[in-house]
């Protein structure tokens, strides 16, 4: 994996979409570490989240420059997968700045229901379901990267992913 184009793998979608868990499978699959997005969140994000408030621009740009320069640093080491809701563009110009051509994006995306599903049924965790509409909302899907639906389940998702991604 450490020769080819793509050093770093970013899974991107709203909350409840398996982000975390699809890394986890990815990274046992590929033998890369994986790392949470959620874990680089100050706690004043994660507090404003667990009152029902949704993140704006400036809550998250100290959020995406940490994961930024964890990635950069992590590099002079690895390659290594990310998840990371990454939800604009301009988020995810953040996460990849100088990091041209090796990032690949695997961005999982799934029904409203099966989404509310999902979150209503996450136990402790800071990102209540109420919060799901306005990631909806902010999201700008990419028209790059590999769109899966989430609905295929984590075997199947992992397998395409790692099917297609050049190694």
């Amino acid at each position: 994996f450490c020769d080819m184009a793509y050093r770093v793998i970013y899974i991107m979608g709203v909350s409840s979409c398996g982000k975390t868990t699809i890394g986890k499978r990815l990274g046992k699959a590929l033998g890369l570490p994986f790392f949470d997005g959620d874990d680089f969140h100050p706690t004043e994000n994660i507090e404003k989240m667990r009152d029902g408030q949704p993140l704006n621009d400036d809550d998250r740009a100290g959020w995406l420059a940490s994961i930024h320069g964890f990635v950069q640093q992590h590099l002079l080491t690895g390659s290594l997968i990310v998840a990371c809701s990454a939800l604009k563009e301009k988020y995810r110009t953040t996460l990849t700045a100088d990091l041209e051509g090796e990032v690949s994006w695997v961005v999982l995306v799934g029904s409203y229901s099966l989404l509310l599903k999902r979150a209503l049924l996450r136990k402790n965790h800071f990102m209540p379901a109420s919060l799901l509409q306005s990631q909806l909302d902010t999201l700008e899907l990419p028209s790059y990267g590999q769109h899966i639906d989430i609905a295929l389940g984590k075997k199947k998702i992992v397998e395409n992913i790692v099917e297609n991604t050049p190694i």
